[in-house]
C-alpha cells in the first residue's frame, strides 16, 4: 500500500512550537505568522491585488465604523487569541460592547466580524480550517473574499443556532448585508474593479442607500 503524505499547500511552512514560544520567536516578528494546535504557519508575503482588496474593505469598514461610532477595525499583523490558536485576520472589527476584549497586545476571545482574503497558500486553511474555528469560537460574521485572478469571489456567513455557519444571501441587486454592523452593505463587484473605487465615494453612497 502506498504511504499518504500530507499535503501540505505551496509556500506554507509549519514549525512545531508551544504558544509561549510563538510569542517569543524573532522570526515571527518580522513575518506574519499564526499558531495553531502547538505548529507556527508561516504566511507567505500577500501580492498587490489581496493588499489593495484589503486596504480598500479595511478603510471602508473602518471609516463606516466611526462614522456610527460603534466599535473598532483592525487588520494584519494583530493576534486574535482563540482558544486553540492565536490567528492574525487580515481584518477584524470589534462592536463598542466588547472592546474590552481588545488588550494593547492581542483581541482576547472572539472579533465580531472576521475578513479573511484568500491567496493561494491559504485556499484550505481559509474556507476549511477557518470556517470551522471561527464558528466554534462564536465569531458571529465571517467574510471569505477572494480577489486571485480568475478565481474572483465573495462569500459572506453567519453563525446560525447550531453553532455552524450559514451563507448569507444576496439582495436582489446583488449586495450584500451586513449583520452585525446594521445599515452596512456591499457590492462585491467593487472588489473587482481596477482601480478599486475610492472608499469615501463608496461610504457616501451606503450611508445615502441605507439597508
Amino acid at each position: 500500500m502506498a504511504q499518504q503524505t500530507l499535503q501540505v499547500p505551496v509556500g506554507e511552512r509549519r514549525i512545531p512550537m508551544t504558544y509561549d514560544e510563538w510569542l517569543a520567536w524573532p522570526e515571527g516578528e518580522s513575518r506574519q505568522s499564526e499558531w495553531v494546535n502547538g505548529e507556527a504557519i508561516v504566511l507567505m508575503p500577500p501580492k498587490t491585488v489581496h493588499l489593495l482588496v484589503q486596504l480598500f474593505v479595511a478603510r471602508l469598514l473602518a471609516d463606516f465604523v466611526d462614522l456610527f461610532d460603534s466599535g473598532r477595525v483592525g487588520v494584519a499583523p494583530f493576534e486574535m487569541r482563540l482558544p486553540s490558536s492565536g490567528r492574525e485576520p487580515d481584518i477584524f472589527f470589534m462592536n463598542t460592547v466588547n472592546l474590552w476584549r481588545w488588550t494593547p497586545e492581542r483581541i482576547v476571545g472572539p472579533a465580531d466580524l472576521v475578513v479573511e482574503l484568500i491567496s493561494t497558500d491559504s485556499v484550505t486553511r481559509d474556507r476549511r480550517d477557518k470556517l470551522w474555528e471561527y464558528a466554534e469560537a462564536g465569531i458571529p460574521e465571517y467574510w471569505l473574499l477572494d480577489p486571485r485572478p480568475n478565481h474572483q469571489q465573495a462569500d459572506f456567513y453567519a453563525l446560525g443556532p447550531s453553532r455552524a455557519y450559514e451563507p448569507i444571501p444576496l439582495d436582489n441587486d446583488g449586495r450584500f448585508h451586513s449583520r452585525v454592523l446594521p445599515g452596512f452593505w456591499l457590492d462585491p463587484t467593487w472588489l473587482w474593479l481596477d482601480p478599486l473605487p475610492k472608499p469615501a465615494e463608496i461610504l457616501r453612497r451606503i450611508v445615502a442607500t441605507p439597508s
